[in-house]
């Protein structure tokens, strides 16, 4: 940057002692100098210019990579989220129906192991009559008592199976929080697909304002030097004052 304000002063020191036109406001500099100086403040205007465009031309790009990059993302949670969906739903309807068979099997079987139960005291009891008939009232008291008995015993293991089946069924009913914990996962999932997507657009936001601002910072000292030295060209065209002329060059020396 020196040396585009030691171009500009070479610059206005043309000017300011450049032969005036008679008659006009006009002056004759060197063609040759004036190009040459103006080639130099063009070859030492910062690099950060060029790489300022550089990162214009690239934003969109690293937007656009940012955007695919999350809904990708986005699409693999979804697809992730749908599979553990489906193999829950059918792990929770296959275990389902295996309690439910097996507490229909459960079942069976109580009714079953009721009904020879009470066939058989039912057999005890009509040998028992058949064979003491001298003491029929005795007999059949305690034939009667025991067909009871028997009968309350069928009927409590009958009502037991019953509830250690409905027990069971309840219990493997219950895996089906297996769906809701694959819903949580999927919006777990998701939810972190789309804050590594802000986070991505919010990191390119602030590099590309970060090298905006460095070029806006090094743009503006530079418009201010080239305003400064235009108006210096300005408030020195004609002849020049002998006393600022004079002081400039000492200024420069």
């Amino acid at each position: 940057m020196y040396r585009v304000f030691e171009a500009l002063d070479e610059l206005v020191a043309i000017v300011e002692e450049a032969r005036s036109v008679p008659m006009t406001a006009s002056c004759v500099v060197p063609r040759g100098d004036v190009l040459d100086l103006l080639d130099d403040v063009r070859d030492a205007l910062p690099a950060e210019l060029d790489d300022a465009q550089d990162v214009l031309d690239h934003r969109d790009k690293l937007i656009g990579d940012a955007r695919a990059q999350a809904d990708k993302t986005v699409a693999d949670a979804d697809a992730e989220a749908r599979e553990t969906l489906d193999n829950a739903r059918a792990d929770a309807d296959r275990m389902l129906a295996d309690a439910k068979a097996q507490a229909d099997r459960m079942v069976q079987e109580a009714r079953a192991h009721a009904d020879d139960l009470l066939r058989d005291a039912q057999a005890e009891a009509d040998d028992t009559i058949a064979d003491a008939k001298e003491q029929y009232e005795s007999v059949t008291a305690r034939a009667q008592a025991e067909a009871d008995r028997m009968i309350e015993a069928g009927k409590a293991s009958y009502e037991r199976s019953v509830a250690d089946g409905e027990a069971e069924q309840a219990r493997l009913v219950s895996q089906t929080e297996v769906v809701q914990a694959a819903h949580a996962e999927s919006a777990r999932v998701i939810d972190a697909a789309h804050a590594e997507s802000d986070r991505l657009r919010s990191e390119c936001d602030e590099y590309v304002d970060s090298k905006l601002a460095e070029f806006e910072d090094v743009l503006g000292t530079t418009l201010r030097s080239v305003g400064r030295g235009r108006q210096q060209l300005r408030t020195g065209a004609g002849v020049p004052d002998y006393t600022e002329a004079e002081r400039r060059s000492e200024r420069r020396r």
